[in-house]
């Protein structure tokens, strides 16, 4: 069989573990990644080309001779890389511009969603700024107040009251914090229940869900503090049970590929859901178009099948052949954070420890935000790390991870203590 050469972009936590399971593949010959990071530089060769400069990536691609691109950040998805790519006589893994649009626009989602019954919170959509004002004076508090388009995701505020709603509001639409992704705004009904992540492979035909997964989205334990990308992550959820799997397929998977279909924007590739566990049942709270972050860092670990034989499927519209196997096991993510972040933060800090944190079998650190100079790694983004260890046991994970993040060090770190815990 002919090795192939794989071009990956992106240059986060998700690229770098992408990039380490892809290259445990026996049919990759070598990994490119644009523009990658100071970690994922030890798994592939990092060329300097932002993820939506299209031109370059297919001038880049076709002199290499690359055989298949891994398009993994939203933003390049939402402007249609996958498309461009094709169009150049590239293979590429992703979804097209049409259906990456599942999470560019909220507003499609949430219409979606209403229009084919699948459950989610109530909702309206406002483009006048006193319209959705004088809205809020009638609701129910907390409400939930999103920006309608991609804000890496922070364009999403849980007001309390309403003055914070009124705040977000006028933060999103006329001081245009998250830019033209506040131009619309969904002011939404706060629902209560545990949340979990569940992505799928799908290839619009058949669609197979991964292991479950929750993250931490606050900057501090507890769960408080400002929202952030991400905090740290663990797999499996302690609370979607192999029934709730049977009736989230029923309720909410399938009839979302379908509804796609229907309404021509096929869906191919991973598919991401954000779902809430209420009395009432499951419901989504958001879609994504593309592997989590950090829960790809906690999902991937577990998965035992041949990465390239899943995204090769997907792309053929073939996935239905193709037996997609998991280890029985736990993996927890701690992030490594900039002190400051989600606000302001130092970068270009000397990172010392990674290689004694890695020592402990079933620990892998994925770089989301480094550099490599010299032969040393420094901070270069305000999530710096994500510490990943699988074992048998979430305890067990949890001790390893954490036993790994105090090897490590740099200025100002700041990390959750209490990652891999859920309060009831």
């Amino acid at each position: 069989m002919d090795k192939i050469k794989v071009l990956i972009l992106g240059s986060g936590g998700r690229e770098h573990v992408l990039a380490w399971k892809i290259a445990q593949s026996p049919s990759v010959e070598k990994i490119y990644c644009a523009p990658g990071n100071g970690g994922i530089a030890s798994l592939a060769q990092c060329i300097p080309i932002g993820v939506t400069d299209t031109e370059e990536i297919i001038r880049f691609a076709k002199s290499e001779d690359i055989d298949l691109v891994v398009v993994a950040p939203e933003n390049p998805l939402a402007a249609g890389m996958v498309d461009e790519l094709e169009k150049a006589g590239i293979r590429a893994f992703g979804p097209y511009k049409n259906a990456a649009v599942i999470e560019s626009s909220k507003m499609f989602s949430k219409n979606l969603m209403k229009k084919y019954g699948i459950p989610t919170a109530a909702y309206e959509i406002f483009s006048d700024m006193d319209a959705a004002i004088e809205y809020l004076s009638g609701v129910r508090f907390p409400v939930v107040v999103k920006a309608d388009g991609l804000a890496l995701g922070k364009g999403v505020i849980i007001a309390l009251d309403y003055e914070e709603a009124v705040k977000a509001v006028q933060d999103m639409m006329s001081d245009k914090v998250f830019g033209s992704a506040g131009e619309r705004v969904i002011v939404e009904e706060f629902l209560t229940g545990h949340e979990v992540s569940v992505l799928a492979f799908t290839d619009g035909k058949t669609l197979v869900p991964m292991v479950s997964a929750q993250d931490h989205k606050r900057a501090l334990d507890n769960d408080e503090g400002l929202n952030t990308g991400g905090m740290g992550a663990f797999s499996p959820s302690r609370f979607y049970t192999d029934e709730l799997n049977t009736l989230c397929m029923k309720s909410i998977f399938m009839p979302t590929m379908e509804a796609m279909n229907k309404e021509g924007r096929t869906f191919k590739g991973v598919l991401y859901f954000g779902l809430i566990l209420t009395d009432d049942g499951p419901k989504v709270i958001e879609y994504n178009c593309r592997f989590g972050d950090p829960e790809a860092q906690v999902v991937l670990p577990r998965l035992k099948t041949d990465i390239i034989e899943v995204i090769n499927a997907i792309i053929d519209g073939r996935l239905d052949s193709v037996k997609i196997e998991w280890e029985d096991s736990a993996a927890v993510c701690v992030i490594m954070a900039s002190g400051g972040y989600p606000g302001k933060y130092r970068t270009g800090l000397e990172i010392c420890g990674l290689e004694k944190a890695e020592e402990s079998v079933g620990v892998v650190v994925f770089h989301a935000g480094t550099r490599l100079e010299s032969g040393k790694h420094y901070t270069a983004g305000g999530r710096v790390l994500g510490v990943t260890a699988v074992a048998d046991t979430m305890d067990n994970a949890r001790d390893k991870a954490y036993a790994a993040a105090r090897c490590i060090s740099f200025d100002d770190v700041h990390y959750r203590t209490d990652i891999g815990i859920k309060k009831d």
